[in-house]
């Protein structure tokens, strides 16, 4: 059992113990929050941990990691979020107005500037689980048997549907694109 399971087993009768682990993941989720609903991300993090908490005695370790479930729990917030607001669903709000897309912040580290825009059109035509495996990868460095428990599927279906967003990435940026754009080199 690893320290986080420990932690979210003990916390059934011990509240104090579920604190380490927002001490632990909040910096994550909140990034995780943060590239994909800039101004609710303080509150998606606060709803996140509250559902948690209230969840914590569901958690299943054959299913995947503390880190893996509680990213689950988030991206559960953040499709509730979505649903209540007037916004078309999650691959149109990715590559929605400019002051909040996520990819401006990712522009200014890259080298390769140039083909943000052409990134953000092709995030935005990756079928939606295919998008959020690749970013989970990408952003919140989760492994793909992380990022597949956090999305529900096995982590097989998730590797080939990883495998299939980079193919259509490295096909679309040609063979100019940097390697780190493509996973190639992960």
């Amino acid at each position: 059992m690893t320290r986080d399971e420990e932690l979210l087993a003990r916390s059934g009768s011990d509240a104090s113990a579920f604190e380490p682990l927002v001490e632990r993941h909040s910096r994550a989720l909140h990034g995780y929050f943060s590239r994909r609903a800039p101004g609710a991300a303080d509150d998606l993090l606060a709803e996140a941990w509250l559902r948690a908490y209230a969840a914590r005695g569901t958690y299943d370790a054959a299913r995947g990691p503390v880190r893996a479930w509680l990213f689950g729990v988030a991206r559960n917030v953040l499709a509730a979020h979505w649903r209540g607001q007037e916004r078309p669903a999650a691959a149109v709000a990715l590559a929605a107005e400019a002051s909040s897309d996520p990819w401006h912040a990712v522009d200014r580290r890259l080298d390769a500037a140039a083909v943000a825009p052409l990134m953000r059109q092709i995030l935005a035509e990756l079928p939606a689980v295919e998008r959020e495996l690749l970013l989970l990868i990408a952003w919140e460095q989760l492994s793909p048997t992380e990022a597949a428990a956090v999305v529900g599927v096995p982590a097989g279906t998730a590797r080939s549907r990883l495998h299939r967003a980079r193919t259509r990435l490295r096909t679309a940026l040609g063979p100019s694109a940097p390697l780190y754009l493509t996973g190639d080199l992960a």
